[in-house]
């Protein structure tokens, strides 16, 4: 089949900024293209060239200004059997009308039916027009089947994943060894490591991390709060949150670490550096992808019991579960459990790994994608046959 990928105008493809879709789409697109041919629009950067093929995927890139529009003329000379449009159902509707033979597929990675967002009338036409539909977790699928009389068929729960070549558990002599390199290089070598990664953002909560510090170290006075991530994907300005942070933190001196931004690939290796990671979202999180990077790298892991999180997180299982999620002294309570409790965190961690290897690999992810692809076309097919 011909295939294009239609990201968002946030973001280039691949993930030279980061990204949560990005970074699927760089895990995924290998596979489809090894079966299909496959195209792939973003908006345009400066060090990627507006058009190029890599690996039998063709990439074409618009800029930022234009990127819609310009995608809808490249989509008048160019016909595909299946067009996925990355979570956008309002552009989804422009592209079908200039596409109309094409099978389109809606991904969802946010609450993007929120009517905050989109009106009933496009929400009920991109629904119609979408072949199917795809979310990342059953929490957004929800937000979708709670406002609207779609058949539950319709949308395919499709979980994320990673590259697990890419990661090196931590309980491996090679994963020991990074784990030293990357600790020496932060000045953590003989430090418990508490692991924060994610945008600087209050959804993200990494202000309760830094408020339970008190109680962490009263009773662990060598652990170390890591901070990794920016503003916004891959800028380090400052704005009043950020500012906040860093005088919430600053009483701690060294206790709390901010790295900024750290590209995706070196993620693998920072992950090796924590002795816990903990994903403290306030917000109802779809699923966030760090999730599966911890599992994959073998680290113990702390989330909230917020949106998608505990769809792959089994409190005991593969990490610890934190329905108080506001409260300071629920994280402290939990990191101080991973430290005290080594054999059961190893446990958790192992279990984690385990999950990845079997459920959770990209290649997993591309062959449910497939099969949706196939769906989606066969549906199609028969409609227009029927037309």
């Amino acid at each position: 089949m011909k295939i294009a990928y239609i990201c968002t105008g946030k973001l280039p493809s691949p993930a030279v900024k980061g990204g949560a879709i990005q970074l699927m789409i760089d895990g995924v697109a290998p596979f489809i293209a090894r079966k299909h041919q496959l195209t792939i629009f973003s908006i345009n950067n400066p060090i990627l060239p507006p058009r190029e093929t890599v690996n039998h995927i063709n990439y074409i890139r618009f800029p930022k200004e234009t990127y819609e529009k310009d995608v809808a003329v490249e989509l008048t000379k160019q016909s595909f059997d299946v067009i996925h449009v990355f979570n956008r159902p309002i552009n989804l509707i422009k592209y079908k009308e200039i596409s109309p033979a094409s099978a389109f597929v809606l991904s969802l990675h946010n609450d993007m039916f929120s009517p905050l967002k989109i009106s009933k009338e496009l929400a009920e036409k991109a629904l119609n027009e979408s072949a199917l539909i795809t979310s990342v977790s059953e929490y957004i699928k929800q937000t979708v089947t709670r406002r609207y009389e779609v058949p539950e068929e319709k949308i395919k729960v499709i979980y994320s994943g990673v590259d697990l070549e890419k990661y090196v558990p931590s309980w491996t002599i090679e994963g020991q060894q990074i784990r030293e390199l990357v600790r020496q290089k932060f000045g953590v070598s003989n430090k418990k490591v508490i692991l924060f990664i994610g945008r600087l953002s209050k959804t993200k909560g990494p202000h309760i991390l830094i408020e339970c510090m008190n109680t962490v170290l009263s009773n662990h006075p060598d652990a170390t709060l890591v901070i990794v991530g920016g503003k916004w994907f891959s800028e380090n300005g400052w704005n009043d949150y950020v500012e906040y942070l860093h005088h919430l933190a600053s009483p701690f001196g060294n206790n709390v670490i901010f790295t900024n931004y750290i590209p995706s690939e070196k993620i693998p290796q920072i992950l090796l550096m924590g002795d816990v990671f903990v994903c403290s979202s306030q917000w109802h999180e779809p699923l966030a992808r760090v999730h599966y990077e911890a599992m994959a790298a073998g680290i113990p892991i702390i989330t909230t019991n917020r949106g998608g999180n505990t769809e792959v997180i089994s409190h005991l299982q593969n990490g610890l579960v934190i329905d108080d999620y506001k409260n300071p002294y629920a994280f402290s309570e939990a990191i101080n459990y991973i430290f005290t409790n080594k054999e059961k965190s190893k446990e958790m961690a192992v279990n984690g790994r385990k999950l990845i290897e079997e459920q959770f690999q990209f290649r997993h992810v591309a062959n449910r994608l497939e099969a949706v692809y196939v769906e989606a076309f066969y549906k199609n097919t028969q409609l227009n046959l029927k037309n």
